[in-house]
């Protein structure tokens, strides 16, 4: 028996949807697909699998699953399980680690594949994806708090600072040498608070700030020349660089402050000899955060990552480390993380990172220049 053509309400009968390409939906998906054979490798891999592995798809497919994790992943327990049962499996919050992307928690689930019975289908939806809203939300915050305090410190510290200054070059002139000694301590530790608050000063700023197209690898070499001429002299860089990216929609200058702060903290993390800082930068398909405000989710597709092997972040620190005044440096004033989080945030992008011991990463997720004009 013949199936009538479906029709619309008005009678006409609906157009027929051409057939989909299964790549195509793949490319689409925002979490990690593989498509594992009978043998353990695998044969498909969608953008999000290379973005998660940091590889691309020819170095992907055709390779065996268990080398892209540790020995004894509790992935592959699941795989071989279902490959016995027959079933879809899925698992919450699996600590997953392997060469290639470190560690990670993620929800794992296996299928196996309807038309071909001996091929698995495992996707991976990452927590991380989740975490990325609430640390948006959060550096946000942090940034706004920062501008609260230092249009406070600028209007009710600095004056009163002044007056104190001059006070004690007063007193100097008629004092001895033990008072002297006392009066320009005054003075030092009045400068110190007067240079402190002139930092704090740059959250409070309410001047607009020009965005336009910026070529970031261009600002990544001026970060790198700038950093190998001084402050690290003693680290090797490395540059995994993806040259086809589009321009950043934001403000070169601010930029260039961002990542000299994000490359000046990895260099003080790594140790003396064979210090390591890896620049990468890509372009990550599907990501959409909300921009400042919340009106509109903005596509934050350009990734660059500040990657060193120093001895990590302390547990302690991770969940208020973009907070004003959190540091581990002894002279450190705590205010440079702050600084970055509130400039990404004022480019509409969002900054995260992954500490373990060697490999820490910072990414900062950013808005291209788009058809038109704007980010």
């Amino acid at each position: 028996m013949t199936t009538p053509p479906r029709r619309r309400s008005g009678g006409k009968p609906a157009p027929v949807a051409a057939p989909l390409d299964a790549s195509t939906v793949l490319a689409a998906l925002a979490n990690p697909v593989l498509v594992i054979d009978r043998d353990g490798f695998i044969r498909m891999v969608n953008p999000a699998a290379e973005q998660f592995f940091g590889t691309g798809a020819p170095a992907l497919n055709g390779a065996a699953l268990a080398t892209l994790f540790v020995p004894h992943s509790p992935l592959l327990a699941m795989i071989d399980t279902v490959r016995r049962v027959g079933n879809t499996m899925s698992e919450h919050d699996v600590l997953l680690e392997g060469p290639r992307f470190g560690t990670r928690i993620v929800t794992i689930q296996v299928t196996p594949l309807a038309d071909a019975a001996d091929q698995l289908v495992l996707s991976l939806h990452e927590r991380s994806m989740v975490d990325k809203l609430d640390r948006q939300l959060t550096h946000r915050n942090a940034a706004r708090s920062v501008t609260a305090m230092a249009a406070m410190l600028a209007h009710e510290v600095k004056n009163p600072l002044s007056g104190i200054r001059g006070a004690a070059q007063l007193l100097e002139q008629d004092a001895g040498e033990g008072g002297r000694q006392l009066t320009r301590l005054i003075c030092d530790e009045t400068d110190r608070i007067v240079a402190l608050v002139e930092r704090m000063e740059a959250f409070a700023s309410d001047r607009p700030t020009v965005h336009e197209a910026v070529n970031i690898h261009e600002v990544l070499e001026r970060v790198r020349k700038v950093a190998q001429s001084g402050f690290a002299r003693h680290v090797n860089f490395v540059e995994e660089y993806d040259p086809s990216l589009p321009p950043v929609y934001g403000n070169r200058d601010q930029l260039v402050q961002v990542f000299l702060n994000l490359v000046k903290n990895a260099a003080e993390a790594v140790p003396s000899a064979e210090g390591e800082i890896i620049l990468t930068t890509g372009y990550r398909h599907g990501l959409r955060l909300t921009g400042p405000g919340g009106e509109v989710r903005r596509h934050l597709p350009l990734m660059v990552a500040v990657t060193d092997n120093g001895a990590g972040i302390p547990e302690d620190l991770r969940p208020h480390l973009f907070d004003p005044f959190v540091t581990t440096k002894r002279n450190g004033t705590g205010l440079g993380l702050a600084l970055v989080a509130k400039v990404i945030g004022d480019h509409g992008g969002v900054i995260e990172f992954d500490s373990q011991p060697r490999r820490t990463v910072f990414r900062v997720y950013l808005p291209v220049v788009a058809q038109d004009g704007i980010g």
